[in-house]
């Protein structure tokens, strides 16, 4: 592949180029994003070659669409509609089945690949990007027998090449599972960070106290609310049925210390601990 263009030059499509510029000395980047000012950081941080525009995605043998998944509806038929009948297009969203939906009846289908590499940090923008960060990660692709198989086959050697993992799903589980893993600690991370700033407003000396264990909880809570909004919208059925559930295992958890039963409570916590061997397995 000799010319990649990346649509959202962020953390998640700074990265890939990034990683591919490491990888594929002789392979031009080119870079697409409404964010003027993140166009110039990309390239004044060598993340991109040359800034590009959608007349010019005809060029391209690789197509990486990295922006909000609200916007990735809009942007990826349009983008199916540019590129050459040899060029692969994936996305990297966080929600599967609207956008494979959205693309299901296009004449180029065959030149898509549904893909959520399962990585990141809770910053955004050009300068958040950084190298390595696809490596032993697990990228989950969906409906991969919708791709072109030659097609396809570029797309996941460039993700063999960065060192990720490579699972398959349907977007329906994927969106499903997805809500559990990753929606769920984003929403509350982000309400423990809201229920402590309202607590603030009155004992200012709180954050002089938080430790370790309150910073690393409410690290995704600086993650960005115009990524996160679109994807909570799209994933609304599942992310609802994911909350009840935490919420209804928070209500019993008080109730235990209501009824000062704290050889539940602690049986609880033993229980959960397995989560440890859970994660070491995946590891």
């Amino acid at each position: 592949m000799k010319n990649i263009c990346i649509v959202g030059v962020g953390l998640i499509g700074g990265s890939f180029a990034l990683d591919i510029k490491q990888q594929h000395t002789s392979c031009t980047i080119y870079g697409i994003d409404k964010n003027k000012a993140h166009l110039d950081d990309a390239m004044s941080l060598g993340i991109i070659d040359k800034k590009s525009n959608f007349e010019e995605l005809d060029k391209a043998d690789l197509v990486i669409i990295a922006i909000p998944v609200d916007a990735t509806l809009e942007v990826l038929p349009k983008v199916l509609d540019k590129i050459s009948d040899e060029a692969i297009v994936f996305d990297v969203g966080s929600t599967k089945e609207d956008i494979c939906l959205k693309v299901q009846s296009h004449p180029k289908r065959r030149n898509f690949l549904a893909a959520h590499p399962i990585a990141g940090t809770e910053y955004s923008g050009p300068k958040a990007a950084i190298r390595g960060l696809y490596k032993n990660k697990t990228n989950i692709i969906c409906e991969v027998e919708e791709t072109a198989f030659k097609l396809q086959e570029k797309a996941l050697k460039l993700f063999s090449d960065l060192g990720m993992r490579i699972r398959y799903m349907n977007p329906k589980a994927h969106d499903k599972h997805i809500a559990y893993v990753s929606h769920l600690s984003h929403i509350s991370s982000f309400m423990l960070g809201k229920t402590v700033i309202d607590k603030e407003k009155n004992e200012r000396d709180i954050f002089d106290m938080a430790g370790s264990g309150f910073e690393s909880t409410v690290r995704l809570a600086k993650s960005s609310p115009a990524m996160w909004t679109p994807i909570f919208k799209q994933n609304k059925t599942n992310v609802i049925e994911t909350l009840d559930e935490y919420i209804t295992n928070l209500k019993h958890f008080k109730e235990l210390m209501e009824n000062g039963d704290f050889e539940a409570v602690y049986k609880e916590m033993e229980t959960t601990n397995h989560i440890k061997d859970i994660l070491n397995g995946i590891k």
